[in-house]
């Protein structure tokens, strides 16, 4: 078996699970990212929501991510000696007169049942505007991701496996059965570079739709709530004490880190019409999510190239889909085990 290390090309969600996976079967690997201050998975809300979109759909397999995500990040917080994933029950508030309708269409639905703990929350009239009515989810919460990035970074560090620089394709020597990097031979290098994998030859005809969002960082007196609340917009009480609040959804193929001002504009009227108690925002930023047409998540190795691999496409369900897209991605690699068909990016195109 080939007993060459493993070379990570980036740091996210995407990166750090495939680290942390390794760390746990004894693998060797080094890691490669730059370090950005602002970058999608730590702008993330880290959100673990059951149901979602425009259309109140039940994300497939929502049960057996949050299962794994669940375990994965616990087993890191006893690691780590931090408390990074917490539960939040999620309530979900009808903005227009078309979603109660959806909405009884869906809860004919057992496996949406399953999510629900309310068809009647409860809220509070002088802090939030509801017309309506909604429902309450459970099984939901969030997670901090900037924690947690940083906290496996040191951790990483500490054990050598860091390289902290720009990553340029150009020092990458790739042959039919290994590749060279600074060198260092590797046995295959996982490119987890979110939509900036565009940029390197190797991926540059992956149809990727790198989607914008601009997240607030806010103060406000909820008079105590700390449900995550949703009507057009998020709002998510921190156990920090500060709120994040979002997010814009626009195609964007240049400028990802830029906050667009009319998104902007209509996020602080979303949340307007939604919050009736003074909001202080403290911060907002914008960022890429890693996204590909038609919301796939795909992963595995070149068509052509064989020692490279890629990891892409979580979108907005990095947190939750991470841990066991990771595990499939290095049984994969590692031990040749078969990939979801319609994840494998060498069966896709």
């Amino acid at each position: 078996m080939n007993s060459h290390p493993i070379l990570i090309i980036g740091q996210g969600l995407a990166g750090t699970a495939l680290a942390w996976r390794l760390w746990e079967r004894g693998v060797s690997f080094t890691i490669v990212d730059r370090d950005e201050a602002l970058t999608s998975s730590k702008a993330a809300a880290g959100l673990l929501t059951p149901i979602t979109g425009m259309r109140l759909t039940l994300t497939e397999h929502y049960g057996a991510w949050l299962g794994e995500a669940l375990k994965f990040y616990r087993q890191k917080e006893r690691v780590l000696g931090l408390r990074f994933v917490h539960s939040r029950r999620h309530v979900r508030w009808f903005k227009n007169d078309k979603e109660p309708q959806r909405w009884a269409t869906r809860m004919a639905d057992p496996r949406v049942n399953a999510f629900i703990r309310s068809n009647d929350p409860t809220f509070d009239a002088e802090v939030f505007s509801v017309e309506r009515g909604g429902f309450e989810m459970k099984h939901s919460g969030y997670l901090d991701t900037a924690t947690y990035l940083a906290a496996s970074r040191r951790f990483f560090d500490q054990l050598g496996h860091v390289v902290t620089t720009d990553f340029d394709h150009r020092e990458l020597d790739v042959n039919a059965s290994e590749v060279t990097w600074r060198g260092t031979t590797y046995r295959v290098a996982i490119f987890a570079t979110g939509w900036e994998a565009a940029r390197h030859p190797w991926f540059d005809w992956v149809p990727f739709l790198p989607v914008r969002g601009t997240i607030l960082t806010a103060r406000a007196d909820l008079h105590g709530e700390h449900r995550i609340m949703s009507k057009g917009c998020w709002v998510m009480p921190r156990e920090d004490g500060t709120l994040r609040i979002g997010s814009t959804y626009e195609v964007a193929f240049d400028r990802p880190n830029e906050v667009d001002p009319a998104k902007l504009a209509e996020l602080h009227e979303t949340l307007r019409r939604f919050v009736k108690v003074p909001v202080e925002v403290l911060d907002q930023r914008a960022a890429v999510r890693p996204s590909i047409e038609h919301q796939r998540v795909l992963i595995g190795r070149h068509p052509g190239k064989p020692a490279i691999a890629f990891l892409n496409g979580l979108g907005s369900k990095g947190t939750l889909q991470s841990p066991a897209v990771s595990r499939l991605l290095l049984s994969h690699l590692l031990d040749g085990a078969s990939l979801p068909p319609a994840m494998d990016l060498s069966g896709n195109f």
